[in-house]
């Protein structure tokens, strides 16, 4: 990822990418901005978030927001499970087929 400002080398770009990618790194395998840098330039951090995979915003130096495409954020939701009641949970998890017995415990004799 280099960046596509005029004059300006990577070294000098207002995010750093991290190698080794996403797997390897988590969240922190994201470019990083400044919050003012990404203020200043909201439509070149929307635009690499297109192109280029999640963008992070960092306030005062720690992880505030990423910023990721609707595509992406379309295969987020798209991962993730509807959550079911835990009555319907408890239902459907075959437990009445497990054999239950207790014997009777009148608890222990205390002398006093």
């Amino acid at each position: 990822m280099s960046p596509k400002y005029k004059g300006m080398s990577e070294d000098s770009a207002p995010w750093q990418p991290i190698e080794g990618g996403p797997l390897r790194h988590g969240v922190r395998a994201y470019p990083a901005w400044k919050l003012e840098d990404a203020k200043a330039r909201f439509s070149e951090v929307v635009r690499m978030a297109q192109n280029s995979g999640p963008q992070r915003v960092t306030r005062r130096g720690e992880d505030a927001v990423v910023i990721l495409s609707a595509e992406d954020f379309a295969t987020l939701l798209a991962g993730a499970r509807p959550r079911a009641s835990l009555v319907d949970f408890l239902r459907t998890a075959g437990l009445s087929e497990i054999p239950v017995e207790r014997e009777l415990d009148r608890g222990r004799d205390v002398t006093l």
